[in-house]
């Protein structure tokens, strides 16, 4: 799945590029479905516009986590928050650890349950 959405956010699926945020929720339309309005609030969220600043490819991975594995939040959000430094996008660009199409590839990890 971080394949699919790596793609996504890379403009190599799909008929146009999708931030961070569209791309991890693309992954996993299908499966995991999100009500419209939560899906028109992420293609805002790319470039550090997720509430509270968050990267948008977390905050994407937070609301999929919340609406179908509630009890995989607040775990699925620490390794992201190991594996980046932060879980705010602007935090994580200057820790340098992650790039943002990397952010994406882990999201769909979590997602996914890697």
């Amino acid at each position: 799945m971080k394949e699919t959405a790596k793609a996504y956010f890379l403009g190599k699926k799909g008929p146009r590029r999708l931030n961070c945020a569209q791309s991890v929720a693309e992954t996993f339309r299908e499966q995991f479905p999100l009500e419209e309005k939560i899906t028109m609030l992420l293609s805002a969220c790319g470039g550090g516009m997720a509430p509270e600043g968050y990267c948008g490819a977390f905050y994407a991975a937070k609301c999929l986590l919340d609406r179908h594995f509630p009890n995989r939040t607040q775990a699925g959000m620490a390794q992201l928050h190991s594996v980046a430094g932060s879980l705010k996008c602007r935090e994580i660009k200057t820790l340098k650890k992650l790039l943002c199409v990397g952010c994406v590839e882990k999201a769909a990890e979590v997602v996914e349950g890697k």
